[in-house]
């Protein structure tokens, strides 16, 4: 979600011989911004859904559909937790969990998808020599915070996907022996205190 919504998915790239660090543009799947070097920073929305690149629609659209499975399968794995007691049954838990281990890890591949197209696009553009240098683009930090997204969704989803039932659990309950109690009028032995 925070790769979603952060506007630093492109950040300028200072490659010319003028350099000029008085601003810094940021564009995200959102907005764009432009940072001052005062510290000042304007954010632009764009306006037009339709005006955008493919690149960019499909980006917001693959980001928003792993979110909500992201959030889908955080409830549904709670639902299969050992804690819970909506499901019964230990069987039915364990493949609930798995389930949500499987959500997690098309959750990641949905993520995946736009952030090595844009990464793929910002190397294109800027070994283009089409394309003038204060137009180029370097990666930003939205792109490399939805990889980390999407390495622990991965790990996540894989260690609830090998989650299985115990093989040697018994499905009934463990009998203990009753107590021995003493007979009526014997004394109890000392030792029995110790």
């Amino acid at each position: 979600m925070m790769a979603c919504g952060l506007p630093m998915w492109k950040v300028t790239a200072y490659i010319d011989a003028n350099i000029v660090l008085a601003q810094t543009v940021w564009d995200g799947l959102w907005m764009t911004c432009v940072v001052q070097s005062t510290g000042q920073m304007q954010c632009k929305t764009h306006d037009s859904m339709l005006s955008l690149t493919q690149d960019l629609q499909a980006a917001r659209a693959l980001t928003i559909i792993s979110s909500v499975l992201g959030v889908f399968g955080l409830l549904v794995t709670i639902a299969g937790a050992q804690c819970t007691n909506c499901i019964q049954g230990e069987g039915s838990k364990v493949r609930i969990v798995n389930a949500g281990g499987v959500i997690f890890i098309i959750s990641g591949f949905l993520l995946l998808i736009p952030l090595c197209w844009m990464a793929h696009r910002i190397i294109v553009d800027f070994y283009d020599p089409k394309i003038p240098a204060p137009m180029k683009r370097e990666m930003g930090a939205a792109l490399y915070i939805g990889w980390a997204a999407t390495a622990l969704l991965f790990v996540g989803g894989g260690m609830l996907c090998c989650s299985c039932p115990q093989k040697g659990a018994s499905s009934y309950a463990v009998k203990y022996a009753p107590p021995i109690r003493a007979a009526q009028n014997v004394e109890y032995d000392k030792k029995n205190y110790v």
